[in-house]
């Protein structure tokens, strides 16, 4: 590729995927998709042996993917840690057995890479997952475009600030179309968390990178009418904050064994217990609705709560 034509690339952030990654972009989303749309999104399902208890809760998991399939959204954004181990076609066989619902009803499944997604040998782990996703066509990060809304695809395992990602990160944000309301950033690792790698619930703390991106993503947001939504999972619960615009949520409890942890006040989530749960976003012209529903497993069977409902609007004039 000679120098021009890395040039022109550059002025398309779509375009610069082609030159990060060697490989085809993937298809996006119609953009004609009406509004109001819905989609759904949660992570770190870790589906796996179902009569392996201690890594992952199948009777939850199970429960989640058929109150999923019954939503009807427009498609399915999921946080990563897909699997237990991404180099195990067993754990993929039993993805593919599980969502089998999901497929009948011809839902389009986005999902980000999780650190379990490429456990073990790290080739098989992106074979086994490019296989199950031909959509995304061999990229490790990738743009969705849905109506008013862009979807960014981090893969966190990679540099979201510098590098091939990091470039095209920065290009998407700096050619940012008048027409769009919302960009959802959905990647593994949070930028900001009341978690701790010190838990003895168990746990994660932010990591350094994702707390930069999440500056960087805050120092874009004072500068663009178009409001910023973080989608993240890695921790195996639900958490809801918001610093300088942008609206972070993580949204982890898919079914890997949940942490326990004593919320930040960052945190405008407080209930200190087990979370399983998925998210709807709904998506208007100039606002959405995300609501958290809740999953309990009683009697052998799920009961359904909404714990929490967050409203994003974008701002009348900039």
């Amino acid at each position: 590729m000679n120098v021009s034509r890395k040039s022109l690339l550059a002025l398309s952030g779509l375009a610069l995927i082609l030159a990060a990654t060697s490989a085809q972009l993937p298809p996006a989303i119609d953009p004609k998709t009406p509004i109001p749309f819905r989609f759904v999104t949660f992570g770190d399902t870790r589906f796996h042996d179902p009569s392996d208890t201690r890594h992952a809760n199948p009777a939850i998991r199970q429960a989640l993917v058929s109150a999923i399939t019954d939503e009807s959204p427009a498609f399915i954004c999921i946080t990563g840690d897909i699997v237990y181990r991404g180099d195990d076609t067993k754990d993929w066989l039993v993805w593919d057995s599980e969502t089998t619902p999901w497929r009948e009803h011809k839902i389009p499944i986005y999902p980000a890479l999780g650190n379990h997604d490429l456990n073990g040998d790290e080739k098989a782990a992106l074979a086994n997952y490019f296989d199950r996703f031909p959509e995304v066509a061999g990229n490790r990060f990738y743009s969705l475009r849905a109506a008013n809304s862009l979807i960014l695809v981090l893969d966190s395992s990679l540099d979201e600030l510098y590098g091939a990602q990091g470039t095209w990160i920065t290009a998407q944000l700096d050619h940012l179309s008048a027409d769009v309301d919302f960009v959802f950033f959905v990647f593994h690792h949070p930028p900001y968390t009341s978690s701790s790698d010190q838990n003895v619930n168990g746990g994660h703390s932010a990591r350094s990178k994702e707390q930069a991106l999440g500056r960087m993503l805050e120092e874009h947001q004072l500068h663009t009418r178009a409001r910023f939504i973080v989608l993240n999972g890695h921790v195996h619960n639900y958490e809801h904050q918001e610093h300088n615009g942008v609206t972070y949520l993580v949204t982890g409890g898919g079914g890997a064994p949940p942490y326990l942890f004593e919320r930040t006040p960052d945190d405008h989530y407080r209930d200190p217990g087990v979370n399983y749960h998925y998210l709807v976003i709904e998506v208007r012209s100039s606002s959405l609705k995300v609501t958290m529903h809740k999953a309990e497993i009683r009697s052998s069977l799920p009961v359904w709560t909404v714990a929490d409902v967050v409203s994003v609007n974008v701002p009348v004039s900039h």
